[in-house]
C-alpha cells in the first residue's frame, strides 16, 4: 500500500515525542512493505514546498506559521491555516501521487478539511491517531468556559477532524468510555496504544552526569513539556520534601509555560537539588535519559479525559522505573502499577510519592527490577510492529 502520513511535528529538528512516535512508525510500515510519504509543515521553509529523504522515508514538508512555543492565539490561528498552507503548497503534488491510505496524527486537530480533500480525491479510508481530546481537556482544567465563543470555534474543527476518519484509535481504554459515554455512534472508536521501536540501547557514558555534576546522585529526570496540563507543581513538591536527602537531585528538561514556576520555586525554597535545562534535540535527549536513575511524570488532577505521556515511552525503552502521578480514574496507573513497571499515583497523594521515591532512592536492586520490568511492559503492550498491524487491519477490514 502507498500510505500518507500526517502529522504537525518531524524529524530531524523536533524535540517532540509525536515525532519520534510517527517515524518509527514509518520505518515499520516500510518494512513491512509499504511505501510511505509523510506530510508535515516547517515554518522555516525558504520556499512554499520541500521533498526530503529521511532514513529512506519521504517527506514533504510544506511553509506554514510558527505552531510550537509560541503566544496560545498566534497558535491557533497558524494551526487553523495548517490544511489550507498544506494544500496551497502539495495540491499539484499530491493530484499526480494518489496513495492508497491516510493515517493522521491528532493534535492538531486541524488537519480534518485536508483530509476531507484527500479522501475525496482519492477514494480512500483514513485513520485518525487521537492522542489529545482538544478542546475538552481544557474546559476540566478551567483554561477555557465551555461553550464559550473560542470552545465552539475549536469544537467545530474538531467535528470536522473525526467527521473524516474511518477510524479513531484513542490512547487507552478511559479515553474509549469516554467516548462511549458522551457521543453517539462510536463504533469507529478503538483503542491504539503509543509506541515505540525497540531496539539495543547505548551504553550509558556518565558525560551529562560529569557535565552537571551530579556524579554521586539518584537523579530522577523529567523530559518533555512543562506546561500547565503536567502540573508541575505536584513535581516541585516532591523535590522539596527530599530537599534534605543529599542523594537525590531532580532533572527537568523542556519548554513550557510552567517554567517559571520551576524556577521561581527553586529560588524561594533554596532548591539545590533541582537542575533545569531547555529543550535539547532527540539524540541528546535519549543520551542524557541513558544516564539517569528514575524517570518522572505529572498530570493534571483536573483532568476528566485520560492521557498516556509519551515520554513514558522512553523511560520503558531504556528501562528506567517510572515514577509520576495521574488524575484520578487514569487507567495507565493500574497499567504500569500491575506490571511493576513503577509506582503511580492519584495526584495529590504526596506521601506515597514520597515514600516511593526514598525506596528507589535507597535501593539500586529495586530501581533495575522495575526498570527491567518496564522494558518487558513496553515489548509485550506498546510495540511499533503492533500498532502498525493493527492500523493496516483496519484498512483492510474497510475494503
Amino acid at each position: 500500500m502507498k500510505l500518507l502520513l500526517i502529522v504537525d511535528d518531524y524529524l530531524p529538528h523536533s524535540i517532540k515525542v509525536a515525532a519520534k512516535m510517527m517515524h518509527e512508525m514509518a520505518l515499520e510500515f516500510e518494512t513491512q512493505g509499504h511505501e510511505v510519504t509523510v506530510l508535515t509543515p516547517s515554518p522555516s521553509l525558504s520556499t512554499s514546498f520541500e521533498e526530503r529523504s529521511i532514513e529512506g522515508i519521504k517527506v514533504l514538508f510544506f511553509k506554514s506559521g510558527e505552531i510550537k512555543n509560541i503566544s496560545k492565539i498566534k497558535r491557533a490561528i497558524n494551526e487553523s491555516l495548517l490544511s489550507f498552507f498544506a494544500w496551497r503548497a502539495t495540491h499539484n503534488y499530491l493530484k499526480t501521487h494518489p496513495h492508497d491510505a491516510i493515517i493522521y496524527y491528532s493534535p492538531s486537530i486541524f488537519w480534518g478539511y485536508l483530509v476531507g480533500k484527500l479522501k475525496k480525491l482519492w477514494g480512500v479510508k483514513s485513520y485518525l491517531i487521537l492522542r489529545d481530546i482538544f478542546p475538552q481537556w481544557t474546559v476540566d482544567n478551567e483554561l477555557m468556559k465551555k461553550n464559550s465563543p473560542v470552545y465552539i470555534y475549536f469544537k467545530f474543527f474538531e467535528h470536522i477532524n473525526y467527521k473524516n476518519a474511518d477510524c479513531i484509535g484513542v490512547m487507552s481504554p478511559s479515553n474509549l468510555e469516554f467516548f462511549k459515554a458522551t457521543r453517539k455512534n462510536t463504533e469507529k472508536f478503538e483503542v491504539l496504544y503509543n509506541w515505540a521501536k525497540i531496539g539495543t540501547n547505548p551504553l550509558s557514558t556518565d558525560t551529562f552526569r560529569k557535565q552537571l555534576n551530579l556524579e554521586d546522585k539518584i537523579v530522577f529526570f523529567y523530559g518533555g513539556n512543562i506546561g500547565h496540563a503536567q502540573n508541575m507543581m505536584n513535581l516541585v513538591r516532591l523535590a522539596i520534601k527530599l530537599k534534605e536527602n543529599s542523594n537525590a537531585h531532580f532533572l527537568f528538561v523542556g519548554k513550557g509555560d510552567e517554567v517559571d514556576l520551576i524556577l521561581t520555586e527553586k529560588e524561594k525554597h533554596q532548591l539545590k537539588n533541582i537542575t533545569y535545562l531547555p529543550s535539547v534535540d532527540q539524540e541528546t535527549y535519549f543520551n542524557m535519559l541513558s544516564e539517569f536513575d528514575i524517570g518522572l511524570f505529572s498530570l493534571h488532577p483536573g483532568h476528566k479525559t485520560h492521557n498516556f505521556p509519551g515520554k513514558l515511552l522512553g523511560y520503558m525503552e531504556y528501562s528506567k522505573p517510572i515514577l509520576g502521578s495521574v488524575n484520578v480514574g487514569n487507567d495507565l496507573k493500574e497499567i504500569i502499577n500491575k506490571a511493576e513497571a513503577g509506582f503511580i499515583y492519584d495526584n495529590g497523594e504526596d506521601e506515597a510519592l514520597y515514600e516511593a521515591a526514598l525506596s528507589l532512592i535507597e535501593s539500586e536492586k529495586l530501581r533495575n527490577n522495575i526498570g527491567e520490568n518496564a522494558r518487558k511492559l513496553l515489548i509485550e503492550k506498546f510495540s511499533v510492529e503492533q500498532a502498525c498491524t493493527q492500523i493496516l487491519n483496519r484498512f483492510e477490514q474497510a475494503e
